[in-house]
């Protein structure tokens, strides 16, 4: 549904560009001095007395809809009324435009306004009628254009509909279409010209009933359609526009041969075509629409299409085409370019200022070098231009700040040095973007006449200097600012309270602020203040923030109990700084949206507020003072995925679980450096399902935290201590070191087959190393020193082929350490302090032939049958590298992982 929404949006706007040439006006007219007939009044008064919402109900529609039933009022000439449309001789309804009227309920075969005999063309989309659709539309005898799009529909299409030329079924998610039922469609509306079936339900269906449309318009875009598309669709000598937009599973590629037909309008983005693009799409002479977007495509892109001179849309953004760009200089009526997101390569030819209709051109996220041509500067009409993210290099041109029409310009991680130049005639600009570049100098104060802008982002440069808040605070329509990463030092910070009163999302992090005294903004949402050197007591932003990282500073003192007061927090990270006191109990029912909580390497000190916040997914306590038992009420949170307490005073035993399925979304568990004690209980592992399963969709991978935040963590990983900047939702760890637990390894740590790193040393743990500890094929750290361990070695270990680090020393174990495969590679440090172990790698060599494993050690067979390790071998080669740096690393423009290469120590 996500795909279908974002596909539609951007379908509609480029629908708008091709179809916003001026056209005709309809041979009908709704004024005359003639009346229509009562008995047509009538009927429409009926319909819309059956079917309009009550007036307290209507609230589910946007303000925006039409209120075009408003004027139908009994005694006046129902030609006059809002979306009825009258012949002009005979004064019969010929059209009636209800779309967006707040129409709800069944549309029976007797309804009141199939009482209009000549109608030609009825549009009733987005409304809420849902029920089956009726029959009874087949009574007009006359009708040409039915338009049922985004009404709530549902069933199957009623076979009445036989002689309609343009039928637009789409957005209606119910109505559902399989092959039998298409043949039949396709068998009875021998007139049909127009078929627009978007978002209906088609994924039972065989393909080839395409190739039996004599429409000129198709469109069914978000159908869930799969297979591979007949080839000869696109040579239909009828077919004047297809659209199959949002398919993903549907496979095809273009005739490379004899291809000549009438399309204007095609459009496969978001589809799994591929392959290269032939030199025969040039014989596509009418082309006004070529939409290729998030497809498989690949290799140059052909010379001929400098022959599509009657294009207006070309849009091949999000494949894999190479090569140096041809010539376009042709496209004369060229306005929409999008070609983002490829592998392209080479310069911008100077050729790309004959363009001069262009007002969208989109280029980012390729390989381009170079310079930007002073040819653009021909493109008057240019209102968005996108750079971003490719190889250019020099400084910013200054024929870009003298685009009258520009309203977004971005050319985000672009190598651009030099001082940002001065914007005094670029005065519609809207969006602004310069991040992640090596500009120096100052700001322009020339920034202030930008009075339109809505989004600024300069973060991430060399900038330098002192800074007036004042600078910005002229820009009233601005609600984004980013200017983090400069290392700027702003001048007269009681301006700060001006800056941020028409704000939404306001970034300040890594500069040199030194203190906020008072945050206002009643619209202020992000607010992000980390990595300054703010001194002071803890400020409370404004009521309306969602997110608000105020950590990496010097704040003291105790959190205020007005924080109590915000209700509207999702996001709350006051983490590094040097805050005392104890926790505030308001922080556990703070907000019911909270998702992340860090307050970790603080002096907090006693016990933790119980948390009620359902939607908690990060709960970061680390490095504090509390003094407190296990939190059980943990168990209630549903989405908790990461929960840190090390380096704290816990005390106590973890056993005492209410339920099995407590902790199903848990993934990182760092109970780390307290004085928890007892047994460690098989109740506690056996609930962790997010480590016994792993989401096979979850495709391409995905990070804990939201686009503008992803959470970090500290985690001792591989023997050493980290900063993850990002955290991939595939990493999972469970540290359990330094504390006093005792007894043995649950047998049950076997079962979480997508373990990633266990950490269970310096406890005092006994008994034997469970054999089943080689299912945990993915198993990449292993830390079992300092126990009290004994038996052998499990040889099913030796199947951890991911298995990087492994810590077996200071214990107890006897007998060969196993070798092959991994265990040829750990050294002596491995295993020292047991005295019983010898083998490779040893000085100790084992002199006699070992016996057999005990009893109890076969009992602990390694899974037989279809288990993980197949899948994990083809499912293990994509992520060694993605494990051992995807996320170790943020995003391009802010270098900030760090690695603390210490040894660890434990401490309470």
């Amino acid at each position: 549904m996500v795909c279908l929404i974002i596909c539609l949006s951007q379908l509609f706007f480029l629908v708008f560009l091709f179809y916003s040439q001026p056209t005709s006006s309809p041979p009908f007219s709704s004024s005359s001095t003639l009346s229509c007939s009562q008995e047509q009044s009538s009927a429409l008064l009926k319909f819309k007395r059956l079917h309009s919402y009550p007036t307290s109900s209507s609230s589910k529609y946007s303000d925006d809809c039409d209120q075009k039933k408003e004027s139908w009022k009994e005694g006046r000439d129902c030609c006059s009324w809002d979306g009825v449309t009258c012949d002009t001789m005979r004064r019969d309804v010929i059209g009636l435009d209800l779309s967006c009227s707040k129409l709800q309920g069944t549309i029976h075969s007797n309804s009141s306004h199939f009482l209009l005999p000549n109608l030609q063309q009825l549009n009733l989309a987005f409304n809420c009628f849902n029920s089956p659709i009726s029959s009874g539309f087949g009574q007009f005898a006359k009708l040409e254009k039915l338009d049922l799009s985004s009404s709530q529909f549902s069933g199957q299409v009623p076979h009445e509909l036989s002689k309609l030329p343009s039928l637009d079924l789409s957005g209606n998610k119910q109505v559902s279409i399989n092959t039998s039922v298409m043949r039949r469609l396709v068998q009875n509306l021998t007139k049909l010209r127009e078929l627009r079936l978007d978002g209906v339900q088609m994924s039972l269906l065989s393909l080839d009933f395409l190739m039996n449309l004599s429409s000129s318009v198709l469109s069914l875009n978000g159908c869930g359609l799969h297979g591979n598309l007949p080839y000869n669709i696109f040579r239909l000598p009828n077919l004047r526009e297809l659209s199959l937009i949002c398919n993903p599973e549907l496979r095809g590629a273009f005739p490379t041969t004899n291809w000549s037909n009438p399309l204007m309008f095609l459009d496969v983005s978001t589809t799994g075509f591929s392959g290269p693009l032939p030199n025969s799409i040039d014989n596509l002479k009418f082309l006004k629409h070529l939409g290729l977007s998030q497809c498989n495509f690949n290799g140059l892109i052909p010379a001929s299409f400098g022959n599509l001179t009657q294009i207006t849309v070309l849009d091949l953004s999000g494949n894999n085409f190479v090569g140096e760009l041809p010539s376009l200089s042709n496209l004369k009526n060229l306005s929409f370019l999008n070609l983002r997101c490829n592998k392209l390569s080479g310069s911008i030819p100077e050729s790309f200022g004959n363009l001069t209709k262009v007002t969208y051109c989109y280029l980012s996220s390729n390989n381009f070098i170079g310079h930007i041509p002073s040819s653009l500067s021909n493109l008057k009409d240019l209102t968005f231009l996108d750079l971003g993210g490719s190889n250019f290099e020099g400084t910013l041109p200054d024929f870009l700040t003298k685009l009258t029409r520009l309203t977004n310009l971005d050319l985000n991680s672009y190598h651009l040095t030099g001082q940002i130049g001065e914007f005094q005639h670029a005065k519609s600009l809207e969006i602004l973007l310069l991040y992640n570049n090596r500009l120096n100098g100052s700001i322009p104060k020339s920034i202030s006449n930008l009075v339109k802008l809505q989004k600024l982002d300069i973060s991430s440069n060399n900038l330098s200097g002192t800074t007036e808040f004042d600078l910005f605070s002229k820009l009233n329509e601005t609600d984004f600012l980013d200017l983090s990463y400069k290392s700027l030092v702003f001048e007269n910070q009681q301006q700060f309270k001006n800056l941020v009163l028409s704000l939404k999302s306001l970034n300040l992090s890594h500069n040199s602020l030194t203190s906020i005294e008072q945050i206002p903004g009643k619209n202020l949402e992000n607010l992000d203040l980390h990595a300054n050197f703010l001194q002071g007591t803890f400020p409370i932003p404004p009521s309306s923030v969602v997110f608000f990282s105020i950590s990496n500073n010097n704040l003291t003192g105790e959190i205020p109990s007005s924080i109590c007061s915000l209700t509207s927090f999702q996001i709350l990270d006051i983490s590094f700084n040097n805050l005392t006191g104890t926790i505030p109990r308001c922080l556990g029912y703070l907000s019911d949206f909270l998702s992340v909580m860090d307050l970790r390497t603080n002096r907090f000190h006693g016990t933790i507020p119980e948390m009620f916040a359902k939607k908690l997914e990060v709960l970061d306590f680390g490095n504090n003072k509390i003094n407190d038992s296990f939190p059980y009420w943990l168990e209630a949170l549903p989405k908790l995925q990461v929960l840190v307490l090390r380096c704290n005073r816990f005390y106590g035993q973890i056993e005492n679980f209410k339920a099995i399925s407590s902790f199903a979304m848990l993934r990182i568990i760092d109970l780390s450096q307290n004085n928890f004690m007892g047994h460690l209980t098989s109740n506690f592992f056996e609930g962790l399902k997010a480590i016994k399963t792993v989401n096979e969709n979850e495709v391409p991978l995905k990070y804990i935290g939201e686009d503008y935040y992803q959470h970090s963590v500290m985690v001792v990983w591989k023997g050493q201590e980290l900063k993850l900047e990002r955290i991939l939702t595939i990493f999972t760890t469970i540290d359990l070191s330094c504390s006093r637990f005792h007894g043995q390894i649950p047998k049950v740590l076997g079962t979480l087959q997508f373990l990633r790193e266990v950490n269970l040393s310096h406890n005092s743990l006994s008994g034997y190393i469970p054999s089943l500890v080689g299912n945990l094929l993915v198993l990449e750290s292993l830390d079992l020193s300092s126990n009290m361990l004994n038996g052998s070695i499990p040889m099913q270990l030796t199947s951890l082929t991911f298995l990087a680090v492994l810590n077996l020393s200071q214990n107890k174990l006897t007998g060969p350490i196993p070798q092959g495969l991994q265990f040829n590679t750990f050294q002596n440090n491995s295993y020292i302090g047991n005295k019983g172990l010898c083998g490779f790698t040893l000085s100790k060599k084992c002199m006699i032939v070992e016996p057999p494993p005990s009893e109890e050690d076969n009992d602990l067979k390694f899974t037989s049958g279809f288990g993980w390790k197949a899948v994990m071998m083809g499912y293990g080669c994509g992520f060694v590298y993605g494990i051992a740096m995807g996320y170790l690393v943020s995003k391009s423009r802010k270098p900030q992982w760090l690695v603390s290469l210490v040894g660890i120590s434990c401490f309470q």
